[in-house]
Order: structure tokens, then sequence, then C-alpha cells
């Protein structure tokens, strides 16, 4: 869901700069002035693509175990964290070899310096961690409700109440 999620949004993305053509110097120079702007946007975004896609997730799980969609979501959370850290110790020890876009000396990058992110960088990972947990965790528990609606269901037209 993340990855769809953000495809969609670097599609809007690039459909707002297609519809607002600019010269390369002129864009870099505004992401420079603007970097604290472009932070907090991006954090923003951030933020509802994970959300959404970890309510997913804990949705799925909660619809899955039926009693235990807290749990389910909680676990949906640490198995993201998981697979995060697999795939940081994997690229660490890959090293550059597989750095594509670093290999394609052509690839678009952000002209921002790295010092100006700092903050933006310790925003943007409390929302990496808490956001999703929340996400998760919401889904997991709306998963469980729709289990306790047709549970209910079922007793309402065993003893033949209407309701």
């Amino acid at each position: 869901m993340t990855v769809l999620l953000s495809a969609l949004a670097t599609a809007i993305g690039v459909g707002v700069g297609a519809a607002n053509p600019s010269e390369t110097q002129q864009a870099a120079e505004q992401a420079r002035q603007n970097a604290e702007t472009l932070g907090m946007v991006s954090g923003i975004v951030l933020a509802v693509l994970l959300f959404l896609a970890y309510y997913c997730g804990g949705y799925v799980a909660g619809r899955m175990a039926r009693f235990d969609g807290v749990k389910q979501g909680l676990a949906v959370w640490l198995w993201g964290i998981i697979i995060a850290i697999i795939v940081a110790i994997l690229a660490a020890v890959a090293g550059s070899q597989f750095d594509i876009l670093g290999n394609l000396n052509g690839a678009p990058q952000i002209p921002v310096d790295g010092s100006l992110m700092t903050a933006s960088g310790i925003v943007g990972l409390a929302i990496a961690l808490i956001v999703p947990l929340l996400g998760a965790i919401v889904g997991g528990a709306a998963g469980m409700r729709f289990h306790r609606k047709v549970d209910q269901a079922g007793v309402h037209h065993q003893t033949g109440l209407v309701g």
C-alpha cells in the first residue's frame, strides 16, 4: 500500500510540476530558499501516506484475527519495522554496488544542503515511527469491529430480534 500511495503522490507531484513549467535553475533556487517549507510539506505527505498504508495493513490483520485486532495492528507495525531494519542492513552491506540512482549521474536530486534538513529529518523519523503505529492500531481495531458487528447480527438473527 505504501508503494502504491507513494507512486500516486509522485505522479501528482510530477503533474503539478509539468503544469507549472519553469527553468531548472529557478526551481533549484526556490527549493534552496524554501527548504523548511519543502521539509514540512514532505513530512505531512509522508504522514498521510504512512497512516493510510498502515491503517490498511492493520485493518486486514484485524479482520483476519477476529478478536485481537489491536494486537494484530501492533504486529503489522512491528513487522514493518523489522523488515525496514533488514533492508537497511542489506543496503549497508551491499554498499554502493547496487545504488542505481547514484550511478546515474543525471538522476534528479533535491538541491538542498543536508545540514538544512536536520530538524526535518528528526521530525520525519518521529513521523515514520509514530504515525504508522497509530494507523496500524486504529486499522486493527476497525477490522476487529467488523467482526463484532457480524457476530451481533448473527445473535439477533438467532433470537429473532431485528435491529
